[in-house]
């Protein structure tokens, strides 16, 4: 793929009023959230699962892209279809998670960084054929009084600036993703601090890395107080300081931004992104790249049951119609009465 066709596809997975549903839970995740349903996490009950997600009507009215797990890739529909064929024949662009997973960074305490960077480049080059058009990678921020540590967020941003390397020289456009954890009691501005410091520093390796920056898109948190903090911003607050941190950070080569939902509610996730696309002026388009925050309700509705497929269904597009109006600015609380039935 040239860079031409790099700079396309991310523009597409940013197009207007559309967004990327993330499905790239890997095995622990996915059993978490099945047992939430009393299901077991079975292959044949996730494929069943995915398919319900990808198959929903007119999801590609406000999703331009998936993030695919490994298996899930690899699996088809009930007739046979390759999910990635299904997907790409709805016009939503098929991806893939590609790190191994974030693990302890020796020698420093409660900080991570993410692995996986052995056997990329032939992993990438199989994903490919497999139909897969963009990647994502995933950095793990831990964030306290102390942490993270600038040899924490170096290491993370060296990582993300390789992978995305080969992941570009291999014609799939790199989801870089660095996410500053929720949890803990930081205030909002300690949140920024960090994501900033963070942003900073992965721009500055993917630039030494000879990135196209116009090729690519950044998947990041928004900036928000500790789950456990004392005092919370509200939501006006929260678009206003993560709009200032990205224009602080971020080129304007980037086309685009797509948030996380992290631990906020599928409502909180929608509300900020909606708030931040009404002030405008920004050079990227501010999107959406969430998972539970879009599937959370489909999961609930569907229970592992065949016959509630189109229940699943049915709170899956209520979401993602939700954002797609939020990526307008045009998200409301009324919007919510309108979702269907649990």
């Amino acid at each position: 793929m040239s860079a031409q066709e790099l700079e396309a596809t991310a523009k597409a997975l940013v197009a207007e009023g559309k967004g990327i549903l993330a499905a790239d839970e890997s095995d622990p995740t996915i059993e978490k959230r099945f047992k939430s349903i009393d299901i077991e996490s079975t292959e044949e009950n996730r494929r069943s699962y995915r398919q319900m997600l990808f198959t929903t009507p007119g999801l590609e009215e406000f999703i331009s892209g998936v993030i695919l797990f490994d298996e899930t890739m690899r699996q088809s529909t009930d007739e046979g279809a390759p999910f990635p064929e299904l997907l790409a024949s709805k016009g939503i662009i098929p991806g893939i998670k590609v790190d191994k997973g974030a693990k302890a960074l020796a020698g420093f305490p409660g900080e991570k960084v993410t692995e996986g960077l052995d056997g990329l480049r032939a992993r990438l080059e199989s994903y490919r054929e497999l139909g897969a058009r963009f990647t994502k990678w995933r950095a793990v921020i831990e964030i306290d009084e102390a942490l993270p540590t600038d040899y924490c967020i170096d290491a993370n941003a060296h990582a993300l600036a390789r992978y995305a390397a080969l992941s570009a020289e291999a014609g799939l456009v790199p989801i870089v993703e660095p996410e500053v954890l929720m949890d803990g009691t930081h205030s909002i501005d300690r949140c920024y601090e960090v994501t900033a410091r963070t942003l900073s520093r992965l721009f500055s390796q993917l630039l030494e890395h000879r990135v196209l920056l116009e090729g690519l898109l950044l998947k990041t948190n928004m900036v928000l107080s500790g789950t456990e903090a004392a005092q919370r911003a509200g939501v006006e607050e929260v678009a206003s300081v993560t709009v200032r941190c990205l224009r602080s950070t971020v080129p304007a080569a980037v086309p685009g931004v797509v948030f996380l939902s992290g631990g906020q509610t599928d409502e909180q996730a929608t509300a900020h992104l909606s708030a931040m696309n009404r002030l405008g002026g920004n050079p990227w388009e501010l999107s959406f790249s969430y998972g539970r925050a879009l599937q959370a309700p489909a999961l609930k509705a569907w229970k592992g049951d065949r016959s509630n497929i189109e229940a699943g269904q049915q709170a899956l597009a209520h979401r993602a119609r939700c954002n797609g109006a939020a990526r307008y600015g045009e998200y409301s609380e009324e919007m919510e009465q309108q979702a269907p039935a649990a």
